[in-house]
């Protein structure tokens, strides 16, 4: 081939007219190329552009069913569809460009901006594609393709009594009866019984969906954007990764919202399911079930998605405590950026269940959850002892956030048990872990329960991030930020490399684990964007550049476009290429917020009612109980199957 351009400049055009091409062989090696000719007079120019595509319709997992990719919506599942991929980048690439240039000129033209930072907001954005994404059309596999799943594991269910109302699994529609669902069920699902039960009205049976129908939220082709799965990090397999994806989600939520929503809607589906399969938790030692229903799946799985979930099995995450709060957040927060009261509704059953589930880890009756003195947080190699600033702060946002959807909803009780719950949570929180200047890593007694966590108002980020009022007072919320930032910042190379996890009060890094020694990326950009909201704008940009330089900038180490999880003080990485750096987007969302945000309704949690000790849980009584949602739909042919 290189011979024949050497001779002759060019290709003969035989090729054109030898009919159509045929597939290589198993072993063998083909190679193509394409050029093309054109006349330049003196001092002129000429643009000759070239296109590559090819079409791969199919993806399958190793242990699960093949699913077709987003684009045969829109080009079929012919081979020959590279053809009209190829001809619709020629014909339109122009047009594209242009629409990215009015989509980043305001950002790039902002000169209140620092460069670097408009720099690196757009360069990581490469994990949008490069991390191990797929997009498929929906949730119907590939029909020629067989299904090698293990045997669907059964939910045990209980009893749920629903009033009011009442709906099939698929369409709204008048009902009062009790359900047996372990996934599907309205508001009522996961509430603690007082034993009474109802006499059905009108009973419908809710088949079980089989792969091959489409969910309601697949239903409406002008809401249908497929279904979406991106890896942790190219070193760690696991898709979506949830306690990463509460940093990273902000990328998505500005740019692809529809997508963000569907995210939340598979996690919203997997709570109110389980997989009874056991599990070998690598870290003790000892067994459990994949799936605990009620607690939020770390992750939608490896080797099936959405099937086979929790690949991840160093530690039982249903005993962790920050994935329940993420989930309630992170909905809350799209829900109000993107005012979709369907979304709302479907995913709202999961929430209440998501906190419900909760409550068995306030050992105390405090309102306030505590750690089991394992590492039971993203954090996942960093132990906790008692109360913690990460968790319990993000406990305290949840709890604030699910009162905020709840009265939106309409379920006025339950926005009131939140609410007292809350004080007594934030009272238990204060008491037990500020210090007069920051809030403690933990209320244990070990030698880095006062370290200085950089995380430690996590759940502050989010709450305002959404549009709720603050957590703390200002003056904890700033004298905790400076903190930070004149420890856990610029006592690392003088701020040159973002914050470390964790520091000692004398100024000496926290070298307790790997991880708290470790600068995080992802968390370093939430910090700079929490400082944003608190009014620090100096300090913010400041913590994020150190990103930038460690990472990006030509002193640094040399990460671009591979972004890892974290660096040592040393520049020693962890996991290239990496999910929670996408956190950058956090910060544009302070500087840019969404309109809905601005103006959403503001909850005001002193504004209260008196709830009797007997109704103070989160789970309440059959009584109380009003229809507000549709069922979440079910998984398809999946283990996490419902018994509805």
């Amino acid at each position: 081939m290189w011979g024949k351009m050497m001779q002759d400049g060019q290709f003969d055009r035989e090729n054109f007219n030898i009919g159509p091409s045929m597939p290589s062989s198993p072993g063998e090696t083909l190679c193509a190329a394409v050029s093309a000719s054109a006349w330049v007079e003196p001092h002129g120019k000429c643009t000759i552009a070239f296109a590559l595509a090819w079409s791969s319709p199919k993806i399958k997992f190793s242990k699960g069913s093949s699913y077709h990719r987003r684009y045969t919506k829109f080009y079929g599942i012919s081979e020959r569809a590279a053809v009209d991929l190829v001809h619709d980048a020629l014909t339109n690439y122009k047009h594209w460009e242009e629409e990215i240039e009015k989509w980043q000129s305001p950002i790039l033209e902002d000169i209140r901006l620092p460069e670097w930072y408009k720099f690196t907001l757009f360069n990581e954005l490469y994990f949008l594609v490069a991390g191990g994404t797929v997009w498929i059309d929906s949730s119907s596999p590939s029909a020629d393709v067989k299904s090698d799943q293990d045997p669907p594991i059964k939910v045990e269910s209980k009893n749920i009594k629903v009033t009011e109302a009442e709906m099939n699994c698929r369409h709204s529609t008048g009902f009062e009866h009790t359900s047996t669902s372990g996934c599907n069920s309205s508001t009522g699902v996961g509430l603690k019984q007082n034993g009474s039960s109802t006499i059905p009205r009108k009973k419908r049976s809710c088949k079980h969906f089989s792969h091959h129908l489409k969910t309601e939220d697949q239903l409406d082709g002008n809401e249908d954007v497929g279904r979406f799965l991106y890896l942790e990090g190219v070193e760690y397999i696991m898709w979506c990764t949830y306690d990463v994806h509460f940093y990273a989600s902000f990328a998505l939520l500005e740019l692809f919202p529809k997508i963000e929503l569907n995210i939340q809607r598979d996690f919203a589906k997997a709570v109110l399911s389980e997989d009874g399969r056991k599990v070998k938790f690598l870290a003790e030692g000892n067994y459990g079930i994949r799936k605990v229903r009620g607690a939020v799946p770390h992750d939608l799985g490896t080797h099936d998605p959405w099937n086979e979930m929790n690949a991840y099995n160093i530690h039982d995450t249903s005993k962790w405590k920050d994935l329940n709060s993420k989930f309630v957040l992170q909905v809350y927060r799209d829900f109000a950026a993107t005012g979709d009261m369907a979304f709302g509704i479907e995913v709202w059953p999961a929430v209440r269940t998501a906190m419900e589930y909760m409550e068995q880890f306030d050992r105390d009756d405090d309102g306030l959850i505590e750690n089991d003195g394992f590492p039971d947080q993203t954090y996942d190699a960093w132990t906790v002892h008692g109360v913690s600033a990460y968790c319990g702060c993000l406990w305290l946002a949840a709890l604030q956030a699910a009162a905020a959807m709840a009265q939106r909803l309409g379920d006025k009780f339950f926005a009131e048990t939140c609410k007292t719950k809350f004080f007594s949570a934030k009272s238990a929180f204060e008491k037990k872990l500020w210090n007069g200047s920051y809030f403690n890593y933990d209320s244990g007694s070990s030698s880095n329960s006062k370290s200085i966590q950089a995380d430690q108002l996590a759940g502050q980020w989010y709450t305002s991030s959404s549009g709720l009022g603050p957590i703390f007072d200002e003056f904890k919320t700033r004298s905790s930020l400076q903190k930070i930032f004149d420890f856990n910042v610029m006592k690392v190379k003088g701020g040159r490399m973002g914050a470390v996890n964790g520091m000692h009060p004398n100024g000496k890094v926290d070298e307790s684990c790997m991880q708290s020694r470790e600068v995080w990326t992802g968390v370093t950009y939430a910090v700079a964007a929490n400082m944003l909201l608190a009014g620090m704008e100096e300090e913010a940009f400041t913590t994020a550049e150190g990103i930038f330089i460690a990472g990006w900038s030509e002193e640094g180490f040399g990460y671009w476009f591979q972004t890892p999880e974290g660096w040592a003080t040393n520049g020693h990485y962890r996991s290239l290429i990496y999910m929670r750096p996408l956190a950058i987007w956090s910060m544009q969302w302070v500087l840019s917020p969404p309109k809905a945000i601005i103006e959403a309704p503001k909850i005001n949690m002193m504004d209260r009612i008196v709830i009797s000790p007997a109704t103070f849980s989160l789970s309440l009584p059959e009584t109380r109980v009003r229809k507000i949602a549709n069922k979440t739909a079910c998984f398809g042919n999946s283990s996490l199957q419902c018994t509805c």
